[in-house]
C-alpha cells in the first residue's frame, strides 16, 4: 500500500485572526474582553496583530468567553508557528548562498554510489544534503568542517585541505557505515598489538578475502574498519579517529596499489595507538607543526612495520 504524504497547510492563520472574526461575531470591544478574560489590553491588541504567541494560558482564558476550545486555540497557534517556520525553511532552500554552497559538493557521484538519493532539483539537493549530514543550515557544515566548532570534542577542520565538500562527504559517508558497525570487543590498545603480526602476514600473503580478514582482525580489537570508495576531488587513502569513543580507520580504494593501501592502513593503526582521541588524521592536508609531528610519527610507525625482518614482509 502506497504510504500516505504527511499533509502540510499552504496558508496557516494566526490565531489573533480568528480572535478578531469572534469579537465582531460576538459585538465585544478589545477593552472589554481584555477586561473579561483578565489580560491587558495590549497583550489583546498584539495577539489580534500577530506580533504575540497565544500560550496555554491565553488558550484556556479565551474558551471562557468565545466558547470556542482551547485545544483549537492551540492547534491554530501550533499549525501557525509550523507554516512560519517552514516559511523560513524555503527562504533557506532558495538563498543563493546556500545554492552555491551546494553546487560544491560531488552530488552526481555521490548519488551515484547510493549515499544520497539521485535528483537534478538543486531544492532537493539541499535539502538532500542537510539531511545527509544532519544539519539545517550551510552554516552549520562550515561550523562542523570549517571552523572547529566542536573542537572541544573533536579536533577537525579541513580548511587546509584541497576540496573540504567532497572531504567532508567522504568523512560523513563513513560515519553512517561506522554507525550501522558494531566490534567483537571493547578496544585494546595490548589486543591491537598484538594482532599486528597476523595483519603483517595479510600484507605478505596478499590472499584474496584478506579485506574480509582485517576487518574481522580489527573488530577482535574493538577497531572499525571501514571500506568506502573514492570520490572525485577527495584525495585521501585513509583516515584514523574516534567515533563515540570507538577508534575508527576509514580507507579507501584511490590507488587501488597493495603497497599503498598497506603503509596507508598500519599509518592509521599508528595514530590509533600513538595519539589521542580527539584528533582527526586526514592525509594531504596542511597541519600546523604539532599535526605534522603526530603524521611523521605515524608514517615513522608504518615503517617500522612493513619493514620488520622477523616476520619475512615484504619491503614495499
Amino acid at each position: 500500500m502506497a504510504q500516505r504524504k504527511k499533509f502540510r497547510a499552504v496558508y496557516a492563520f494566526h490565531p489573533g485572526t480568528t480572535l478578531r472574526e469572534k469579537l465582531d461575531e460576538m459585538g465585544m470591544s478589545v477593552k472589554e474582553f481584555a477586561v473579561r478574560t483578565s489580560k491587558p489590553e495590549k497583550t489583546i491588541n498584539a495577539v489580534l496583530m500577530g506580533d504575540s504567541s497565544l500560550t496555554p494560558d491565553m488558550a484556556v482564558a479565551f474558551e471562557q468567553i468565545t466558547m470556542i476550545p482551547a485545544h483549537m486555540w492551540l492547534n491554530l497557534q501550533r499549525n501557525y508557528d509550523e507554516y512560519m517556520a517552514r516559511q523560513k525553511r524555503e527562504a533557506i532552500l532558495n538563498d543563493e548562498e546556500t545554492i552555491a554552497w551546494a553546487r560544491c559538493f560531488p552530488y552526481p557521484v555521490m548519488a551515484k554510489l547510493g549515499w544520497i538519493p539521485e535528483t537534478r532539483n538543486i531544492g532537493e539537493k539541499i535539502t538532500n544534503l542537510f539531511s545527509f549530514f544532519k544539519i539545517t543550515t550551510a552554516n552549520a557544515w562550515r561550523n562542523l568542517f570549517i571552523n572547529q566548532a566542536l573542537k572541544s570534542e573533536f579536533r577537525l577542520s579541513l580548511s587546509g585541505t584541497k576540496d573540504p565538500y567532497a572531504i567532508s562527504a567522504w568523512l560523513r559517508q563513513g560515519e553512517i557505515l561506522a554507525d550501522n558497525m558494531s566490534t567483537n570487543n571493547t578496544y585494546s590498545a595490548k589486543r591491537l598489538k598484538e594482532e599486528l603480526p597476523q595483519m603483517l602476514q595479510l600484507a605478505q600473503l596478499q590472499p584474496d578475502d584478506f579485506d574480509t580478514q582485517l576487518k574481522v582482525l580489527c573488530s577482535n580489537a574493538g577497531v572499525k574498519l571501514i571500506y568506502i570508495s573514492h570520490i572525485t576531488h577527495a584525495p585521501v587513502n585513509g583516515c584514523a579517529r574516534w567515533i563515540d569513543d570507538t577508534p575508527c580507520i576509514q580507507m579507501t580504494d584511490r590507488q587501488k596499489r597493495n603497497d599503498v593501501f598497506w603503509f596507508s592502513f598500519f599509518h592509521e593503526i599508528g595514530h590509533i595507538l600513538l595519539h589521542g582521541k580527539k584528533d582527526v588524521f586526514l592525509e594531504d592536508t596542511e597541519y600546523h607543526e604539532q599535526q605534522q609531528k603526530k603524521e611523521m610519527e605515524a608514517d615513522r610507525f608504518a615503517s617500522d612495520i612493513l619493514l620488520d625482518k622477523t616476520l619475512s614482509i615484504p619491503t614495499f
